[in-house]
């Protein structure tokens, strides 16, 4: 690199940062806490969110989990962050894949259930964030409605909410502030490998 382009260089990266300080100046915090949904196909929706739980906890925060599809096996992440009693709250609320159960009233009661728990965690605002681990598969089954659910997070105040699983409800979408998508390009299960601790549990 020549002189001249070291020196262009640095005008870019200074005009750069000058932009991105006046962008955050114009920020502001939200006078309520953010809803994010974590939907898509592709694998990594609940473990993005168990990494903003571990976020959250590295900063002394209080968290609560709701699963609301995964029954009552083991996983890795369950087992490590209870190891933090006094700041995780996790409740094991879904009786497994619907798949597993093939009892769509039973699914239906589990759900609902789920529901009234995650909102008295919601509404207590005892939490930073409270995670609704595969919600969106409720809503999918259509064992819960919409409406319902968006209730749930209007009385958040403060606390933070993430909903996980695929196929997210357009209305869920249109209310949260933050969407992610993660997008199937290859997986493991479909050349026949089962699921390995560790990385899928």
């Amino acid at each position: 690199m020549t002189a001249t382009e070291q020196d262009d260089h640095k005008a870019q990266m200074k005009k750069l940062q000058a932009e991105q300080a006046q962008r955050r100046r114009e920020l502001k915090d939200p006078e309520r806490g953010l809803v994010l949904v974590h939907t898509g196909d592709g694998k990594g929706k609940s473990s993005s969110a168990f990494g903003v739980i571990a976020r959250a906890l590295g900063w002394g925060q209080k968290v609560a989990v709701v699963q609301f599809i995964k029954g009552k096996w083991k996983t890795g992440e369950k087992q490590f962050f209870g190891r933090f009693p006094e700041l995780v709250d996790w409740h094991v609320m879904g009786d497994g894949f619907t798949w597993d159960t093939q009892d769509r009233e039973r699914d239906i009661e589990a759900a609902e259930k789920a529901l009234v728990r995650a909102g008295e965690l919601i509404a207590s605002q005892d939490y930073a964030l409270v995670v609704l681990d595969e919600i969106n598969i409720a809503l999918r089954y259509d064992y819960l409605g919409s409406n319902a659910v968006i209730h749930v997070l209007e009385q958040r105040g403060k606390t933070r909410v993430i909903l996980t699983g695929r196929d997210a409800k357009p209305d869920l979408i249109e209310y949260a502030d933050t969407v992610s998508e993660m997008r199937e390009i290859k997986h493991a299960f479909h050349n026949g490998i089962r699921a390995q601790q560790g990385l899928d549990f």
